[in-house]
């Protein structure tokens, strides 16, 4: 499958949020706390579980499980590029 060009989702990293550009529509993923007993932090938590629809006006739109892993590798690289971990609960 060949990806067309802005078929990559875009990541923008705030003090205290992720947010997640793609096709139009937006989502907006909050810092989860560290699970007690986590050997190490990791720059910013993310609850998979939390990620179901996207943000306003599309909120009745569900993230697909293929989407759901599109967005989280476009959230590790743009982790990665700036040398912070993020981990997923």
């Amino acid at each position: 499958m060949t990806r067309r060009r802005g078929d990559k989702p875009e990541v923008e990293l705030t003090e205290g949020a992720i947010r997640v550009v793609w096709r139009g529509r937006t989502r907006t993923i909050m810092p989860a706390a560290a699970p007690p007993g986590a050997e190490e932090a990791a720059d910013f938590i993310v609850l998979l579980d939390d990620i179901v629809c996207w943000d306003p006006p599309d909120e009745e739109t569900e993230i697909e499980m293929n989407e759901l892993q599109t967005i989280l590798e476009a959230i590790d690289e743009a982790f990665d590029k700036i040398g912070l971990e993020v981990a997923y609960e």
